[in-house]
């Protein structure tokens, strides 16, 4: 799986274009960076930028775009509706894919000493990254604003975490951190009433409503009398789910009422849940929820989330392929009511171009006429993790096929574990096809360097070595994985749907070639390593998978037999 990280910086520019443009040039100019938004507003004179990219690539281009925004923007000259304290006002960073949260924290404060300094721009760390509880809020650290910021940093307790406490006049300050994925949700209803709407929102918000003598002559509890302590203020009752902030609203474009949502998490209150909710709490006022509607980017975690939930909920299995179990999420939220879904252009790792890569994206037929090629690769170890993820995907088919039999009810968690674990590495042994074929590339790069200087010669060395040891762990990886597939195969070949056995022995039998196919490769790019410790305990890994592989399969193949002929 590719490392993704987003990060959504806003800044104080919203009306000049041309400044605008070359910001967004300094983020693309570095390698890796995808740039998947840019949203300027002229009243607010703020731009909101979001762009993906690995860490590393990611800490650069913020660093880059901080710069070039602290040279083209001029605070002393800046007005608008947001509230704001600097020229790059707020910088977050948000874990997407195969980075934690940790991951982005550790970032944040990397960019925060570079740009303190390099520019001189004192910088406050917020949400995940605050380093105490007062600046974990935004607002609470913007308080005063720009105009406010001289003032602010000659007081011991607003000393910047990062940089000068000296207030820089052009650039102002700037806060930066890790947080989670925000997502922009609206929920559709079949009325034109804002207000049902906005009941529903003050259902399901964190922060809940006011508490309320239902009105028998209303289904909105708005309509209701407030309930007030001994001092007159109001009672307030909490929403149902934590970092959940909503409204409702109008949209004449649809003729329809929708509950506005933003997810600050959507891991502790899933979309799926407050849907389901949603739904609930509208039939109860007479109407009834049609569908949603996603704004901006989701990641494809929160709707495997919501279709894995859908999928249990109609007692199917969860053991599919990704783009089923995002299709049951799509259905059943109702994503196209009001536009059509489009997954390339709204799941963040599709549209970042993660979902195929050269090879395993190509047809059967594809992929034989290029591996038919005069090139050298893709070669063996592509096709050994290919015969690995055909084992994973049989493996995978039977344990569906199962949980869905008739008499085998009592199996069902256990075929659920199987065939999702075999979905798990048939996706990463798709990975590795391409993966092996780069590692290959990366070996000849590396030969080909210069060594004209003795500088030079040892560069080439350490590349040439790191270059080999990626080409050795990948069809390593490969093997491990492709022995996990025997290992399933043979518990699900005496547990599994006996009509599918024979799918379950197909499995064993390329999983094994897998096995074998991957060490072959690990041994003869093992001589290109002159590191005699690395290369023993290599063999000896070797060694070991070719000796346990064998085995398995053959007790695969035995019970297979024996189910067949009765």
């Amino acid at each position: 799986m590719k490392q993704f990280v987003e990060c959504v910086p806003n800044f104080s520019e919203g009306r000049d274009l041309a400044k605008i443009k070359q910001i967004t040039i300094a983020i693309e100019a570095v390698e890796g960076i995808t740039l998947l938004d840019v949203d300027p507003g002229k009243d607010t004179n703020r731009t909101v930028v979001t762009f993906v990219g690995s860490v590393e690539n990611v800490e650069e281009a913020a660093f880059q775009a901080i710069a070039t925004a602290a040279d083209v923007i001029d605070m002393r000259n800046h007005s608008g509706a947001h509230a704001r304290m600097g020229a790059t006002d707020v910088c977050p960073f948000v874990p997407v894919s195969s980075v934690t949260a940790k991951d982005c924290v550790e970032l944040s404060h990397r960019v925060a000493e570079r740009v303190g300094r390099e520019l001189s721009i004192p910088v406050y760390l917020y949400e995940n990254s605050a380093q105490n509880e007062e600046r974990k809020s935004l607002p609470n650290i913007r308080a005063g604003e720009y105009e406010g910021l001289s003032i602010k940093l000659k007081d011991p307790h607003w000393k910047p975490d990062y940089g000068p406490a000296k207030f820089n006049a052009k650039s102002g300050a700037t806060v930066m951190g890790s947080r989670e994925f925000l997502i922009a949700y609206n929920i559709n209803l079949n009325t034109r009433d804002q207000r049902l709407a906005t009941d529903i929102a003050f259902e399901l918000r964190e922060k809940g409503r006011s508490k309320r003598i239902p009105n028998p002559d209303s289904p909105n509890l708005l309509d209701g009398k407030i309930v007030r302590d001994e001092k007159g203020k109001a009672i307030i009752i909490p929403g149902l789910f934590k970092d959940v902030k909503g409204v409702g609203w109008y949209i004449d474009e649809f003729k329809r009422a929708q509950i506005s949502i933003n997810f600050n998490n959507y891991k502790v209150s899933t979309i799926h849940d407050v849907f389901d909710k949603a739904c609930e709490l509208a039939i109860e006022r007479g109407i009834r929820v049609t569908g949603s509607e996603l704004v901006g980017l989701i990641p494809k975690e929160a709707l495997l989330m919501a279709g894995r939930h859908y999928l249990k909920k109609q007692r199917r299995t969860t053991a599919v392929p990704a783009t089923d179990i995002i299709e049951c999420a799509l259905q059943s939220l109702g994503l196209n009511d009001l536009y059509p879904f489009k997954p390339e252009e709204k799941i963040v790792e599709f549209a970042v171009g993660q979902s195929t890569g050269k090879l395993s994206g190509l047809t059967s037929d594809g992929f034989v006429d290029e591996l038919s090629s005069n090139s050298p690769a893709p070669g063996g170890g592509s096709v050994a993790a290919l015969a690995g993820s055909l084992g994973a995907a049989l493996v995978s088919m039977v344990a569906a096929l199962t949980h869905e039999k008739k008499g085998f009810e009592a199996s069902q968690d256990e075929m659920d574990a199987m065939g999702n674990k075999a979905q798990e590495i048939k996706d990463r042994l798709s990975f590795l096809i391409d993966e092996d074929t780069n590692a290959f590339n990366t070996v000849m790069d590396a030969n080909r360097l210069p060594s004209n200087s003795d500088e030079e010669k040892i560069a080439k060395r350490k590349a040439v070595l790191a270059a080999n040891k990626y080409a050795i762990e990948i069809p390593l990886e490969a093997a491990e994985l492709s022995l996990s597939v025997l290992e399933i195969a043979n518990e699900l070949v005496k547990k599994g749907n006996p009509n599918s056995v024979s799918d379950v022995g197909v499995a064993g039998e390329v999983a094994l070639a897998a096995v074998r196919g991957a060490c072959m490769n690990v041994l003869i790019n093992l001589s290109g390593v002159k590191d005699k410790r690395y290369t023993n305990r290599k063999k000896k890994q070797v060694d070991e998978l070719l000796n346990e592989a064998p085995k398995l399969e053959r007790k695969i193949f035995r019970q297979t037999l024996k189910i067949i002929e009765g």
